[in-house]
């Protein structure tokens, strides 16, 4: 996995009021946050743990970088 940015997608549930963020890159990676900033710390802890776990990196691998693209959908309202 070195020198390989893992990638992040995190959706807007409107129902649920929450991000929801997955990774084809990183096996069982499913989560949620309120906030983006949030999310980041949980992805923060969560990704190295699930690599490691998947056996896809070995513990002496300290930065994983990852680049988290987010996606939300709202609708603007002509005379508001």
């Amino acid at each position: 996995m070195k020198n390989k940015i893992i990638h992040v997608k995190a959706i807007w549930d409107k129902e649920a009021k929450v991000w929801v963020a997955i990774s084809e890159d990183v096996p069982g990676l499913v989560t949620e946050a309120e906030t983006l900033e949030q999310l980041i710390k949980k992805l923060q802890v969560m990704i190295p743990e699930l690599l490691e776990a998947n056996g896809l990196i070995n513990s002496n691998e300290t930065e994983i970088p990852f680049h988290l693209l987010s996606e939300r959908t709202e609708i603007a309202k002509l005379g508001v």
